[in-house]
């Protein structure tokens, strides 16, 4: 054997012998949020400082805000399935239809805890919807807090004053709630909302107070219509922390065992609690600023869940036509949503 020879393979033997443990793994993390948002302080940054430091750093994230990475927001769930980002932070709602059976939370007036949302929504998942995410291990789900009405120039105070404004939300559920109350949807990502209300393309948008402030929207706006707090928030919208499966499959076991310990239930549950959580302070920006806040009353509340009701036939319809059984999906995720309420 020539020598270079004799030294490769000598340097191949050593390599198997290496233990797995020694493996090192970045995770490139695409996503929508800027540095400064708190998903992206509160929940992203944390979770990869808590891989790194239960790996002793042989698993770090390499953090890509804003879809510096590449690609637009509805991208990001083949991203991640397809190895272009080996983890990501997106709503499946995004694209629209295609995850039908994780819309049940983005019905309206599902719920107005995320705590309680992202804990129904982890269960519902397991239970009903692994297979809408082929090539993806979902490492948590949850909803975000309570969505309201933001408008530039018009105050929203009953279903009529709807009538007019171009509205954007997120998810197919949540355009199909506008046109319900009197409102023309207009479907964008979250990124697109500052530049489509100073030019305006939208008059407002549905959107919950945590992720206000990344993109000073507050200082976009004027005014903000608020549900009764006695009633279900007006909508929500479910998110995924999801993971290339054939990246996490190809992990050695230790490392396996540090995503598995910060995934699933737990996480799910404490992420809600943060999205819960950051209502008061990012509402009191708005509060500071001067601008007008309305609350609907009971009964008018009732109203625009009366409006939009028919969301609810459309869906178990849409589900039924797909094989599934729709009354059964929204009753069961019904009856989490109560089991887990405060």
């Amino acid at each position: 054997m020539r020598p270079l020879t004799k030294i490769a393979a000598v340097a191949a033997l050593l390599a198997a012998a290496l233990p797995a443990a020694a493996q090192e793994v970045t995770l490139k993390f695409n996503h929508i949020w800027n540095a400064q948002a708190m998903a992206s302080v509160n929940v992203i940054g944390p979770w990869c400082d808590k891989i790194a430091a239960e790996s002793s750093n042989r698993m770090k994230c390499q953090i890509f805000p804003s879809m510096s990475l590449g690609g637009t927001p509805p991208q990001l769930v083949d991203q991640v399935r397809d190895g272009v980002t080996d983890v990501t932070i997106t709503l499946p709602g995004y694209t629209a239809g295609r995850f039908p059976a994780m819309e049940v939370f983005e019905l309206p007036f599902m719920t107005n805890s995320a705590e309680a949302g992202a804990q129904a929504a982890w269960d519902y998942l397991q239970k009903h919807a692994t297979a809408e995410f082929p090539g993806t291990k979902i490492l948590a789900t949850w909803v975000h807090d309570e969505g309201y009405v933001h408008t530039r120039d018009k105050q929203v105070k009953t279903l009529a004053d709807f009538r007019g404004l171009k509205m954007r939300a997120p998810t197919r559920q949540t355009n199909k709630l506008l046109a319900a109350l009197g409102a023309s949807p207009v479907g964008m990502p979250l990124p697109a909302i500052p530049d489509a209300i100073s030019k305006g393309t939208i008059d407002g948008f549905l959107l919950p107070w945590e992720v206000i402030p990344s993109l000073k929207m507050h200082e976009m706006v004027r005014y903000h219509t608020e549900t009764h707090p006695s009633r279900p928030a007006l909508y929500s919208a479910v998110f995924v922390f999801a993971m290339n499966q054939a990246l996490y499959d190809r992990l050695p076991a230790d490392l396996k065992a540090v995503i598995d310990r910060n995934s699933g239930a737990a996480l799910s549950r404490q992420i809600g609690k943060i999205w819960d959580d950051s209502k008061p302070a990012a509402r009191k920006l708005a509060v500071d600023r001067g601008n007008v806040f309305f609350e609907l009353s009971a009964e008018e509340t009732d109203n625009w869940a009366k409006a939009s009701a028919k969301l609810y036939e459309e869906w178990v319809a849409d589900m039924d036509k797909r094989g599934r059984n729709g009354q059964a999906l929204l009753k069961d995720a019904r009856d989490l949503l109560a089991k887990y309420a405060k």
